[in-house]
């Protein structure tokens, strides 16, 4: 099972393999690296898709300590070093996307591009926090986890019912410890809206139009990253990936055709330093 090792974690990955142009993908919160099946049936072997669990999530291994999405960028790094990627294409969906930003600030020489799906760079609302403080307060209790698990499948899937049911087994079986320690990243996420100029990179930023992610901090990242294409998807949810596959899958292969990115050559097998 292939894990990259950070200083506190032991961050697990999933490779396509293939001589494509490296794509990284960062899964949503309370997600894991399994929700980019459809991509990696779709993209490879064109493209080499390595998607990886976040701390707090799927097979990854942390000790359970606070963490910010600046560290989750680093462990993106980290996976790159672990297979000699010297630039690929960084993205994600909402959690994936606010991490794939960060990445790019931390190390734009090894970020060739952008897919930011039901992302923003806002910081979070007064009203997210709210909700998220009710919705996890309730998490922890063994009664209501059931009906706050289906509730939680609808709002990110849709009407999916093979879908939902097989998310909520998952999240019913997680340790609501880790689910807070998680959300805390989530939720005191800072705001990197003046930064985007920095990006300059080619970005694509698709928004769901039933995200929970405003359609006006959709537009506002697309409108202040210097290169970046803006795409609507009418009617989905923050899943889009997921639910509406081959609208986002075309999407993203055109990106990443029109960019026609250069062929990667490997990093010798000395880790690089940060």
């Amino acid at each position: 099972m292939p894990f990259a090792r950070a200083i506190d974690a032991e961050v697990h990955y999933e490779d396509s393999g293939g001589d494509g142009p490296v794509v990284l993908l960062g899964h949503e919160f309370l997600m894991d690296r399994t929700m980019f099946a459809s991509q990696q049936a779709a993209l490879t072997p064109e493209f080499r898709l390595i998607s990886w669990d976040a701390r707090g999530h799927g097979r990854t291994r942390d000790e359970g300590l606070p963490f910010t999405y600046w560290t989750c960028a680093r462990d993106a790094l980290t996976v790159m070093d672990q297979l000699c990627v010297e630039r690929a294409v960084v993205g994600g969906i909402a959690q994936g996307g606010f991490i794939a930003l960060r990445t790019a600030l931390l190390a734009p020489e090894r970020v060739s591009a952008l897919i930011l799906i039901s992302s923003e760079a806002h910081e979070p609302t007064v009203g997210e926090l709210d909700n998220a403080r009710r919705f996890l307060d309730k998490w922890t209790e063994d009664k209501p986890r059931h009906a706050l698990a289906e509730h939680l499948a609808r709002w990110l899937i849709g009407d999916d019912d093979w879908y939902r049911a097989v998310w909520v087994k998952r999240w019913l079986a997680r340790d609501p410890h880790a689910t807070e320690i998680a959300a805390g990243a989530l939720l005191s996420r800072d705001s990197i809206l003046d930064r985007l100029p920095e990006i300059t990179c080619p970005a694509l930023v698709i928004h769901p139009t039933r995200s929970g992610v405003p359609r006006s901090h959709a537009r506002e990242l697309a409108d202040r990253l210097p290169d970046a294409r803006y795409v609507e998807i009418e009617g989905a949810r923050q899943t889009a990936n997921m639910t509406h596959p081959v609208a986002v899958n075309a999407a993203i292969r055109e990106f990443l055709r029109d960019r026609a990115m250069p062929p990667l050559r490997d990093l010798s097998a000395q880790p690089r330093s940060r």
